[in-house]
């Protein structure tokens, strides 16, 4: 191995003549291999463990989502169309279509979000950071699945120049990357956003009678199919009548509880088969998620339970309110519906936005499940509330920091000034005669 490496070593490009092939050769290198030399001593790095690797699992633990999102892309095309109710049946059309959308969100995120990060880190002439491997793959989760890939890749630019790079890169920007690039195509374009067609794929509408509307792939994998034997895509389809896109959280803002079980199970909500953001469905897959970083110390529990405290408080306390229909909604069914989960493991969960001091993350948590909840039932232009939470409490969080330091202080302070005060001088001692 060593030898081998050695060799590698060798086709190392000069950093003065060519920094940018430098900078690209550098990443991929310390991406595929971990450092030989750790910290023996000290208050961070003990092991092999670097940055690039803490990433690397934070990535595979959304893998689950991306496995289901794929499949319910599809599954959401086929049950507007009428065909396949069943979560397994045309597993293979629901598979092959979901990847047709996911594919190129991806690429499109990555290109355009790897590329200003290797372009800055040449221009700077240092390593490539490593915070867009979490970024990269947050993005095409939480983004619709029939969005149009120019609208992603201005907010993939928009959220990496003007969120980090201008702020001195990865660890130094305040804002969560991946939820600014899905707040710029939430202010960009709000009534594409919140209406009801963008979070299914593959429709020309959602009217009854509006054909099914095909993109790249579909004849090569038909060609695969009709060899196999299988079902294929048919584009003379069309949307069945009485068929609503409209998520739960939509529903309920209309019509409280029975609007949304009117339309969808707890259980269809629980496990996902639901239109929504591409990766924030599946609860217990997210979960799953969630404990593996708990479970590496990558995550905060505190404020993953704080959050859900948050959410919990507000969500009860508008129970007991129930001016509205979608206050009447019982606060535990409200972490059935939209994108709770998702947020709580892993976007309120970032290290570098997040409060650092163990009260400080409590205190984050439930702000951003007590003001989400608020936004979410309040919000009649945006049914959801923790994009929007998360960034607002992202601003506060050094500020949150700050006064949990202050006191803790402050505190020690009158307790060190209590016990000297209550310190006894012993008398002097004198000599016997």
């Amino acid at each position: 191995m060593s030898s081998f490496l050695d060799k590698v070593k060798s086709i190392e490009p000069d950093k003065k003549k060519s920094p940018f092939l430098h900078t690209l050769y550098d990443g991929f290198f310390t991406f595929l291999y971990a450092p030989d030399e750790v910290t023996k001593d000290g208050v961070h790095i003990r092991d092999g463990m670097d940055l690039k690797r803490t990433m690397v699992m934070v990535v595979l633990a959304m893998q689950l989502c991306y496995v289901f999102g794929s499949i319910n892309i599809g599954h959401q095309h086929f049950a507007a169309l009428g065909m396949y109710d069943s979560f397994v049946d045309g597993f293979h059309l629901k598979l092959a279509y979901g990847l047709m959308k996911l594919i190129p969100i991806f690429i499109v995120t990555h290109v355009v979000g790897l590329g200003i990060e290797f372009w800055y880190a040449a221009k700077k002439g240092h390593a490539i950071e490593e915070g867009f491997l979490v970024s990269g793959a947050l993005i095409p989760l939480i983004m619709p699945p029939d969005i149009p890939l120019w609208w992603l890749a201005m907010a993939v630019a928009f959220a990496v120049i003007i969120g980090k790079e201008a702020f001195g890169g990865t660890g130094m920007n305040i804002l969560n990357i991946a939820l600014l690039a899905r707040v710029f195509i939430f202010f960009a374009y709000p009534t594409t956003i919140s209406g009801d067609e963008v979070w299914v794929a593959g429709l020309a509408g959602t009217e009854a009678g509006s054909p099914a509307d095909y993109g790249w792939g579909v004849g090569f994998f038909n060609w695969i199919f009709e060899g196999m034997g299988l079902s294929t895509f048919d584009a003379r389809a069309t949307v069945v009548d009485g068929y609503t896109g409209a998520t739960p959280l939509s529903l309920a803002f209309k019509g409280g509880w029975e609007n949304v079980t009117a339309v969808y199970t707890p259980s269809q909500m629980w496990w996902g088969g639901i239109p929504g953001s591409i990766g924030e469905t599946n609860k217990p897959f997210i979960l799953v998620g969630a404990g593996l970083l708990i479970a590496l110390g990558i995550a905060s529990w505190r404020v993953m339970l704080s959050m859900l405290i948050g959410a919990a408080v507000c969500a009860m306390l508008l129970n007991v309110w129930g001016a509205t229909p979608f206050m009447t909604v019982p606060w535990y069914y409200q972490f059935y519906m939209g994108s709770f989960f998702f947020a709580m493991a892993f976007m309120a969960t970032d290290p570098v936005t997040a409060a650092s001091t163990t009260r400080g993350k409590w205190i984050y948590g439930f702000l951003i499940g007590f003001i989400g909840m608020i936004i979410r039932v309040l919000n009649p232009a945006y049914p959801e509330g923790w994009m929007l939470a998360i960034l607002l409490l992202n601003v506060f969080a050094p500020l949150i920091d700050h006064y949990v330091l202050e006191g803790n202080i402050s505190r020690r302070l009158k307790q060190a000034a209590a016990n000297s005060g209550n310190t006894t001088t012993p008398a002097p001692v004198t000599a016997e005669h």
